[in-house]
């Protein structure tokens, strides 16, 4: 136990401050939220069900879930629901690249448009690539990933169909590289308009597999000579883009935001999917004691929040007008804060809800019981941990990547309330609720008190201690002039 004076002033509590490890020596006032949020992550819920039955037949996601949850090609592969659908999310982008370029409006912002689609696609690859090293690290996922190794064919190659280069480096070195037959990329870097974004893509995906033994086979140079993910058999872009038009497109609405709006949610709702899954793999893992594993895992989750930011702000590159009247077009205008367009999303309300559930772990990440009294067990022992470390570092990283994921997740929302400011205009964002006064759902979520409560407040006190350790320490030199 740290060797530390205090009085508890923490979460309130009807037990009395009688431990016998705590004297009244350091006192230290934990300033506690003065008015209770009229909304917590807790009491969140989606939008009514009608509003959340347009918004998925909108995107087509019953058909998007079909293409997610197809296991059968691969049945031992247990990173399959991880990568699908965030390989989908990248194709997808793809297609958003091609759409941008050939839109006609001579008012588009298209030098912005496709920075923003470089960044978004490259953030992407850079998550998918995590993804894919954290499944060879993993012993139970470690060598099930459907890849191509044309080395064992013994060179030669299909006359038929075949998409692989065979090149010779130095020597007797041989690299043989095998590109996707139905995915936009290799398409999109034969194309005067979308090579250069083409190129970077291409590049980044061979800089960020390169700790992985296989790569994605997207047309990247592959230097290494590794082999090449299934990604057609994975991704299936055919069926991907024959999901290209909404059903809105049947009603003339002669608005080219509205293809904006639908694949960007697409991608969202892509990425969504991919977090479910984390989710569910960083539970199994904690309760396993994979900490390690798990904390990956969470990291992983705080970057997918932060795309999904980056995402949302696509929205701001929206022509006003176009987009005003497309909101009219499609009667999306909200009726009230629980019928905001990101409460729509029964997958983001879900995942927003496990994240803040995280919590609920700590006490086996510290291995202590609850106190049913509300004593300050959890808190001392995370004060020890933060010390003297003598549970293992895997413990604390995993207990830092879950705090992170909490910041995420208040930034996207925090973000997404600014959004619609911007998009759409206060009077209409704000729900009508006081926008300004923090009375709106957006913001009771980001304004909601710590997640961890008891981790707060070890660090408080541990910081604390450190500071009086400080005031009080004199240095060697000063001590022998005494």
């Amino acid at each position: 136990m740290v060797d530390l004076d205090w009085k508890t002033k923490m979460i309130p509590s009807d037990i009395s401050n009688k431990s016998p490890r705590l004297t009244n020596k350091l006192q230290i006032s934990i300033p506690t939220c003065t008015t209770t949020p009229a909304v917590r992550v807790a009491d969140l819920s989606p939008a009514p069900e009608s509003a959340c039955s347009a918004y998925e037949h909108y995107l087509r996601l019953p058909e998007l879930r079909k293409l997610w949850s197809c296991r059968e090609e691969f049945p031992g592969w247990k990173n399959e629901s991880l990568i699908k659908p965030a390989l989908n999310g990248l194709e997808i982008s793809f297609r958003f690249i091609s759409t941008v370029l050939s839109d006609p409006r001579p008012y588009a912002n298209r030098r912005e448009w496709k920075r923003r689609l470089e960044s978004l696609a490259t953030s992407q690859v850079e998550i998918i690539a995590l993804l894919c090293e954290e499944g060879e690290e993993d012993s139970e996922t470690r060598g099930t990933a459907p890849i191509f190794n044309l080395t064992s064919n013994s060179g030669v190659l299909s006359r038929e169909n075949s998409s692989a280069e065979v090149w010779k480096l130095t020597g007797d070195t041989t690299v043989v590289s095998r590109t996707s037959e139905a995915s936009l990329l290799p398409r999109l870097a034969t194309w005067k308009k979308s090579e250069d974004i083409a190129e970077k893509i291409l590049y980044s995906i061979e800089c960020e597999m390169r700790r992985c033994p296989y790569t994605l086979g997207l047309g990247e140079p592959n230097l290494a000579g590794k082999p090449s993910l299934d990604y057609d058999q994975i991704c299936k872009p055919a069926e991907l883009h024959a999901l290209k038009k909404s059903p809105s497109d049947h009603m003339n609405l002669e608005n080219c935001e509205n293809q904006t709006v639908y694949t960007i949610n697409q991608i969202l709702e892509s990425w969504i999917c991919t977090s479910q899954q984390i989710l569910k793999r960083i539970n199994d893992q904690i309760e396993r004691k994979a900490l390690e594993n798990a904390s990956s895992n969470c990291w992983i989750l705080e970057r997918i929040w932060k795309l999904m930011s980056q995402i949302e702000d696509l929205h701001l590159l929206m022509d006003p007008d176009d987009f005003l009247r497309l909101k009219n077009q499609l009667s999306m205008k909200a009726s009230s804060d629980n019928d905001l367009f990101c409460f729509r999303s029964r997958g983001l309300i879900e995942i927003t809800k496990q994240s803040k559930d995280l919590r609920h772990k700590v006490p086996s990440i510290l291995d202590v019981e609850v106190d049913p009294t509300g004593g300050p067990r959890i808190q001392e022992a995370a004060m020890d941990l933060y010390k003297r470390k003598n549970g293992g570092y895997e413990r604390i990283h995993l207990l830092q990547a879950m705090q992170a994921v909490e910041v995420a997740v208040k930034r996207f929302y925090y973000s997404y309330k600014q959004l619609l400011v911007v998009v759409m205009g206060t009077v209409e964002a704000k729900g009508n609720r006081a926008f300004v006064g923090g009375g709106d759902a957006l913001a009771q979520i980001f304004l909601e008190p710590t997640y961890f409560p008891s981790l707060d407040a070890a660090k408080t006190f541990l910081g604390e201690y450190w500071s009086r350790q400080g005031r009080g320490w004199s240095s060697p030199e000063k001590q022998r002039n005494k």
